[in-house]
């Protein structure tokens, strides 16, 4: 397998990965950072670490307005950092902020799935607050359909229903490569 090194301009800082709860954000994000040299940074990693509870416990605790202030907070961070691949929530670009934020980072790649493909890979997950008392077909389906709007600013977007973790990778580096930030050596 071929080499991948950086070659990214100064205003190319990030690679952030959107799209729903089990599109393969962070699997395809933790494989992204390690072929491209990237650091990784999952949003919602950072924000248990800085709370110090599971989101399930901050929705619980405080409720899912004071989750999303907790993530804006933390979109801030991220976007000023450099020469990352970072996995957001799913629910992150549902502010206007976040998503002009995510935009300016660096290039937003938006990882899609069906409805059914989301269901089966998020059918053995507890830590979905959002689905807690809901994990049906037609509530992921609504919901995926009410995010989609705030999905549709990405710069690339990439259906992983059927695909490996490699080869949606393997297409982010294309697409990074057309555009200059790596090359293959």
């Amino acid at each position: 397998m071929p080499t991948s090194t950086i070659s990214a301009p100064s205003s190319a800082r990030s690679v952030v990965l959107t799209g729903f709860m089990g599109t393969g954000k962070s699997s395809v994000g933790r494989l992204l950072a390690e072929r491209i040299g990237f650091r990784y940074l999952d949003l919602d990693a950072l924000i248990v670490a800085g709370e110090g509870i599971s989101i399930n416990e901050i929705f619980a605790r405080h409720g899912e307005p004071h989750f999303r202030k907790l993530e804006t907070e933390a979109v801030r961070r991220i976007a000023r950092e450099v020469r990352c691949v970072v996995s957001t929530g799913g629910g992150a670009v549902i502010a206007p902020e976040n998503r002009l934020l995510l935009r300016e980072a660096g290039v937003v790649v938006n990882l899609t799935a069906s409805v059914d493909e989301v269901c089966r890979r998020l059918r053995e997950e507890t830590d979905r607050p959002l689905l807690k008392d809901d994990r049906s077909e037609e509530r992921i389906a609504a919901m995926m359909a009410e995010r989609e709007q705030f999905y549709a600013d990405a710069e690339l977007r990439i259906d992983t229903t059927g695909k490996s973790v490699e080869d949606v990778v393997a297409e982010i580096i294309g697409y990074l490569e057309g555009i200059g930030w790596v090359s293959k050596r």
